[in-house]
């Protein structure tokens, strides 16, 4: 039988720290992200389908959420004013992920291979499932500021107005009602939400 070294690679999600150019009062890793992201996705999606007539899988969305950023265990975490400079930049980096997410995929035995391929590679990803994790995604990262803000950390002033920016252009049922219900409380103590 083969080794694969697939999970070990896994595993330094926790080494991969997210906002790499900012000060953070709480550092946060891809593999915290990417947990908080599977709960959105997965809150997202049962909104979706009980209060807007959605016919979605909660449980697979979450999973795609888990596995959304693991192609950063090869390449890093871009930061996103990087990222999207330019569009060539963006186009180029979307390859790098991709190539990224391939070699993930070839490193488990072949006869799991189609199974993570679902999870793992963003062309195999259903459409709809994939922005709302995309969604997920961009709620947690507002979030985050939302956390740093509250605890005196002004450097994510922009990153929030800027997330503000995204999140009205995404606009959906299930992200205004997610954001109306559940937001304000990151903004508040522990006490508060006691």
């Amino acid at each position: 039988m083969e080794k694969s070294h697939f999970f070990a690679h896994l595993a330094r999600m926790r080494l991969i720290q997210r906002w790499p150019l900012m000060r953070s009062v709480e550092t946060e890793n891809i593999s915290e992200h990417s947990l908080q992201v599977a709960f959105v996705a997965h809150a997202l999606a049962l909104i979706k389908n009980r209060k807007f007539g959605g016919n979605l899988n909660p449980e697979r969305i979450a999973l795609q959420g888990m596995f959304h950023d693991v192609s950063e265990v090869l390449t890093g975490d871009m930061p996103t004013p990087i990222k999207y400079y330019n569009p060539a930049i963006a186009e180029e980096y979307k390859k790098i992920e991709l190539a990224a997410e391939q070699r993930l995929i070839s490193m488990l035995p072949e006869e799991f291979q189609d199974d993570y391929a679902s999870l793992l590679d963003s062309h195999k990803i259903d459409a709809e499932n994939a922005a709302i994790v995309k969604q997920a995604d961009t709620l947690c990262a507002y979030i985050k500021c939302l956390e740093e803000l509250s605890a005196g950390n002004h450097e994510f002033t922009r990153a929030k107005k800027r997330l503000e920016e995204t999140l009205e252009q995404r606009k959906t049922p299930e992200m205004t009602y997610f954001l109306e219900t559940f937001a304000d409380s990151f903004n508040l103590t522990l006490d508060d939400i006691s």
